[in-house]
């Protein structure tokens, strides 16, 4: 039997193929169906292994999750962008390569955001998600996320409504 170890750390620019390619499974996997193909298209492509090592190097706060030291999923994290939420923290993105969903992961890779944003000195966490990527909501909320305001996000002249999670 052979075991293997789950490791969730900081990302290195080394990791930008890695994010890359998880990046693309998982939007395919979570928006394919909801946001309009040549637009969801675009947004995958402009995020290629050049853009992830150059946010990495910036000082963007990208986590990954290793599953037998392979990348299995990513999330960024840092201040929140809502002026109208009081929460300092937001997880901007946090996703999984399809096949690594369903099993724990997420939750793990959840609790190592928050510990971050709260390592930084951030107050309570603000994520939104688009309100059409049912899995998204139901782990948010299944989470103890509050849904507290919505928005709407245009893609190819689709509106989309997103809720925002809190939890303070």
């Amino acid at each position: 039997m052979k075991t293997l170890s789950i490791d969730i750390r900081k990302a290195e620019p080394h990791d930008a193929d890695d994010i890359a390619d998880v990046h693309h499974a998982a939007w395919n996997g979570a928006y394919a169906g909801i946001i309009p193909h040549r637009a969801l298209n675009a947004m995958i492509n402009r995020r290629g292994s050049a853009w992830w090592a150059n946010a990495i190097r910036r000082a963007a706060t990208v986590l990954v999750v290793e599953i037998g030291g392979k990348v299995a999923g990513y999330a960024t994290v840092g201040r929140n962008r809502a002026r109208d939420l009081p929460q300092q923290g937001e997880i901007y993105e946090l996703y999984l390569r399809p096949e690594y969903q369903g099993v724990g992961l997420g939750s793990r890779l959840f609790a190592a955001a928050r510990e971050k944003l709260a390592d930084h000195g951030l107050k309570g966490m603000v994520v939104w998600a688009l309100e059409d990527n049912a899995n998204a909501v139901a782990f948010y909320a299944g989470a103890g996320g509050r849904d507290v305001a919505e928005g709407v996000e245009v893609f190819d002249q689709k509106a989309l409504r997103k809720v925002a999670f809190v939890w303070d």
